[in-house]
């Protein structure tokens, strides 16, 4: 019995791969050979410097004083902020808020009487308001990644160091943007309030009212004579945020979207009116959700998330990176914004730019964060600069459609 053969041309047919799998296997040449298509899109089917765009969803945590749900691409964060009572009594060394007068002289101001209208004292009391924020604690973040939200973070693990770098980054930002003012924070106490009325709950100038600026003195000092006589307030408790930010799914760097999850919920954020009762010697809270009040936030500081992929093809054809690649060889690169998790894998170079609009005209750069190589320069630099300032709109757009 013969078996018939079919002829062979004598040409080895290439071995084709679907495209889930080249990735897997090569995928360094995968996403260089979507970057140097005509259309120079990503797998994703956006520009290098297109971003994903953001979805904001807030109030929905029914226990928390302010929550936020936001999703960007295949990354989503649920945020949750709760306050709490901190009595200036169980400070350990507590020493009262400064006033506005020493703010002025501990800050080097020009004028020759504080006045909270003009810019540097706005500026003053800011740097004064992020001290003392700093020193007695009052935003406590807590990022938690062990949520299955990728198979690297598998659920019920203890909290990883990547979740501490995130907490403390989310921290450091919120004392460097000067984001919230104290007076979000202090509980007063008026002495003459409670002699003429102990039950009545304090007046608008009482309690921690956003409206009711510690720093709207008058400009001409009282008499002497005059402060001694009269009661002055102080502060007697402040609010904590304790702030949850949890990561549901994490497709590229989280920094981005924490950052957006939070500022969408402390925009959220409702708390009670509260004031000092002197009988009680405690914290009480009005009932009214119509008292409650939102907080102050001094600014809109917005981070941006850029990967720099950076290529070299050997003799062979095949594709390198820049750790392979010899000193002074010409090399091709791509600034990809905001990354996922596949771009991010290949990317050797990693840069974070928070922006927020500055009190001129233009836009101000808060803080910048680079780790990894040393393809991004001055010209490029500029460049996602300006790509952050883009982002900052869209973000802003989002965050101002949910309010």
């Amino acid at each position: 019995m013969t078996t018939d053969i079919p002829p062979t041309s004598g040409k080895v047919q290439p071995l084709s791969f679907p495209p889930s799998q080249f990735a897997k296997l090569a995928p360094r040449s995968y996403l260089h050979a979507h970057l140097s298509s005509p259309s120079g899109r990503r797998s994703s089917g956006r520009l290098p410097s297109e971003s994903r765009k953001p979805s904001v969803n807030t109030g929905s945590l029914t226990h928390c004083h302010g929550s936020a749900v936001v999703r960007s691409g295949d990354t989503a964060v649920v945020c949750g902020i709760r306050g709490e009572f901190l009595n200036a009594s169980d400070i350990v060394d507590y020493k009262p808020a400064i006033k506005p007068q020493e703010l002025h002289q501990r800050y080097g101001g020009t004028s020759p009487r504080f006045d909270a209208s003009l810019s540097e004292n706005r500026q003053a009391a800011s740097f004064a308001d992020a001290e003392e924020m700093a020193q007695l604690n009052l935003l406590v973040p807590n990022v938690e990644l062990s949520t299955g939200c990728s198979p690297s973070y598998l659920p019920g693990a203890p909290p990883s160091s990547e979740a501490q770098s995130l907490s403390h980054r989310v921290l450091t930002l919120l004392h460097t943007s000067q984001l919230l003012s104290m007076d979000n924070h202090r509980i007063w106490y008026h002495p003459s309030q409670s002699e003429t009325d102990s039950t009545a709950p304090p007046t608008e100038a009482m309690h921690s009212d956003p409206t009711s600026m510690s720093l709207d003195v008058p400009n001409e000092p009282p008499a002497e004579d005059a402060e001694a006589d009269t009661p002055q307030r102080e502060v007697k408790a402040y609010w904590t945020l304790h702030i949850t930010l949890l990561v549901l799914s994490l497709s590229g760097p989280p920094f981005p979207t924490l950052w957006g999850a939070l500022l969408a919920a402390l925009r959220n954020t409702r708390l009670p009116k509260a004031w000092w009762d002197a009988d009680a010697q405690s914290v009480l809270c009005s009932p009214l959700i119509s008292d409650a009040h939102t907080l102050q936030l001094n600014s809109l500081p917005i981070a941006a998330n850029f990967g720099v992929f950076s290529i070299e093809k050997d003799g062979a054809g095949l594709v390198s990176s820049v750790h392979e690649q010899n000193q002074g060889k010409k090399r091709k690169k791509w600034i990809l914004a905001d990354p996922d998790g596949f771009e991010e894998s290949c990317c050797e170079e990693e840069v974070t730019v928070t922006v927020r609009e500055g009190q001129k005209k233009g836009m101000e750069i808060v803080r910048i964060k680079k780790a990894g190589g040393g393809v991004i320069g001055r010209n490029e630099m500029r460049e996602v600069v300006a790509s952050a300032e883009k982002r900052w709109t869209e973000w802003k757009t989002v965050l101002e459609s949910e309010a």
